[in-house]
């Protein structure tokens, strides 16, 4: 770029496209939610067959070309932004040194030099003559210049030089910037065809990655959100952002903002959806690449006695590839699941799915509500327990839909929402990491920050009444987040519990009386709490230990008709008709242990 270019260069047309590709962002966005929260649902919701089968699948590959488009073209507006910041620094340069030589009657010429008049002191009669310098801005040869400056008798070349340099700067910094953002600009393309792929959305991941690290400068001027903010403190910078600063940020960051507490679930939603798109396609790639897994036991004969043992070739590859296939595969199971849960609204009535967490990262992360939190005048919010993680999400998932099925049955006209939250790492070993209070106690905070930002979010006249619900190891964390302070929910229910780090329903910060616990016949984590699980139950004067389902810790004790640990949420069962009744509110209709 040379100086004419940058002079006559019209940013507003860069700016033009950048608005231009986010309206397109935004035309895809309303069309996906349309084929998705709309048409598709309704489809469910009416028509069966196979002609309607194949139509939905139809409608969710369009969905999916939406929904790419969407954040590729977000990501070409960012791009784009980010551009225009650089040359609009580099041109509010050059235009200040061109207004200071003007100032001073000296002449820029065409390729950016600097004409000055003759000027000082006379010698041998003749004033000094004036000339035209040009900008330099590479250190060795500026220096000589900058030095013959210093003894040129006319002092006109010192500042025309000064200007000259200055000028220079500026062009050398906008063609940086066109360097840098035209490869950038260059990549944001799909394939030339309707499908996308795996590949196509982990390349979106990676075009993600290259246009943050080019807009660094960019998204400096964006103000981020606060370092470990509260809901408030991240519902207020949320708010104090324009439309193009806040579509920017989430183009770029979309994990940072899906996991904020207290901003609209339907941004965290959008943010969220994004990187579970990415993700999978980059874990979908990367598992096609992992070479198949050879034969791992061989049989040989050692006298008369058969030996197996494993192969030399099966060590290699399981060394290399077994963990990490291991991983990749069940990440992309709860992936399907949370897939599955998005493709069911519309089902009997089922409403949309919220993604209001995720990642992908060590046991993984996912937090997915069904209906939407922010609107909801009741939310309950499922904590589940020991063995629980990406891959086997699904099963939580289901007990919340069939929990939302229930209570919104019972609830009079009210909105409700559920929600899973798998929010923390929980235990992976009943034996070897359940008996820990670690894993609670690390998980409580970020607990507590989820439930007060659904209450910050929340537009409802009440600000939207909060059903915790623990499950196993989950009501130790409920516990904990009380003990640790301030469990802000309103009806607190406790199932299966092996024990809450609290003596007393008092002590869960629900007002009196809303406190409730469900102990099946057969459920055998209860009595592993009650005679000793080391750091999940609490004890008393002498030594007693105390859990939900005593009389003596105070919870109204719901009657069940299910057997075992896991069966509570069985469709149709009296255990999830009770715990539906106090997310409804409807508490005469708990049937309470005689």
């Amino acid at each position: 770029m040379d100086y004419t270019a940058l002079k006559g260069l019209k940013l507003s047309l860069f700016e033009s496209a950048a608005d231009g590709y986010r309206t397109t962002s935004d035309m895809a966005c309303q069309a996906k939610d349309r084929i998705d929260h709309q048409i598709t649902a309704k489809v469910r919701g009416t028509l069966e067959g196979e002609a309607v089968d194949a139509a939905l699948r139809q409608l969710g590959e369009l969905s999916k070309n939406f929904h790419y488009a969407q954040v590729e073209c977000g990501l070409v507006s960012t791009a784009l932004n980010g551009l225009v910041s650089d040359l609009r620094a580099a041109r509010k340069k050059l235009d200040a040194a061109v207004e200071d030589a003007q100032g001073e009657k000296f002449t820029v010429e065409p390729d950016g030099s600097v004409t000055y008049p003759a000027a000082g002191e006379k010698v041998d009669g003749k004033t000094p003559r004036g000339g035209t310098v040009k900008g330099n801005t590479y250190g060795a040869a500026q220096s000589v210049q900058d030095q013959a400056a210093m003894f040129d008798p006319n002092p006109n070349y010192a500042r025309a030089k000064e200007y000259a340099n200055r000028i220079a700067a500026a062009v050398e910094e906008a063609t940086e910037a066109d360097l840098k953002w035209a490869p950038k600009l260059r990549k944001l393309k799909a394939d030339d065809d309707l499908t996308v792929s795996h590949k196509d959305w982990a390349d979106a991941q990676k075009d993600m990655h290259g246009v943050r690290k080019a807009a660094e400068d960019y998204l400096d001027g964006i103000k981020p959100p606060p370092t470990e903010g509260t809901p408030e403190e991240n519902a207020e910078w949320w708010k104090g952002l324009s439309d193009t600063e806040r579509d920017d940020y989430v183009s770029l960051h979309p994990a940072g903002v899906g996991a904020l507490d207290g901003i609209p679930a339907e941004v965290r939603d959008e943010a969220n959806r994004a990187v579970l798109a990415e993700k999978r396609g980059r874990y979908e790639t990367e598992l096609r690449s992992i070479p198949p897994e050879p034969t791992r036991y061989f049989q040989e004969y050692r006298g008369n006695h058969a030996v197996r043992a494993e192969t030399a070739a099966w060590k290699e590859w399981n060394d290399k590839y077994g963990d990490r296939k291991e991983h990749l595969e069940g990440s992309l199971k709860g992936m399907q699941a949370i897939q599955d849960r998005f493709d069911a609204t519309g089902e009997e009535g089922l409403p949309d799915a919220y993604l209001l967490g995720f990642s992908s990262e060590g046991n993984g992360r996912s937090i997915i509500a069904n209906g939407n939190p922010d609107t909801a005048d009741r939310v309950a919010v499922y904590v589940p327990g020991t063995t629980s993680n990406l891959g086997s999400i699904g099963g939580d998932i289901n007990r919340m839909t069939s929990l939302w099925r229930e209570s919104q049955a019972m609830a009079q006209g009210q909105n409700i929402s559920t929600i899973t939250w798998l929010g923390y790492d929980a235990p992976q070993s009943i034996v070897k990491d359940a008996p820990m209070s670690h894993y609670a106690d690390d998980g409580a905070p970020a607990l507590n920050r989820f439930l007060d930002g659904l209450e910050t979010s929340n537009s409802t006249e009440s600000g939207g009444h909060r059903t915790a619900i623990g499950h196993s190891y989950g009501t130790t964390l409920i516990g904990s987040a009380a003990r640790q302070g301030g469990l802000n929910a309103d009806d607190v229910v406790l199932v299966g519990s092996p024990g809450v780090q609290v003596g007393h329903a008092r002590d869960l910060d629900a007002p009196p009386g809303h406190v409730w616990n469900e102990e099946a016949d057969g459920d055998v984590v209860p009595d592993i709490g009650r005679y000793g699980h080391g750091g999940s139950q609490w004890t008393i004067g002498g030594g007693t230990f105390i859990i939900p389902s005593d009389e003596l810790f105070g919870a109204n004790r719901m009657s069940t008709d299910t057997t075992g640990h896991s069966d509570y949420w069985g469709p149709g069962t009296e255990s999830l008709k009770n715990q539906a009744a106090v997310v409804a509110g409807q508490y005469d209709r708990v049937e309470i242990e005689e």
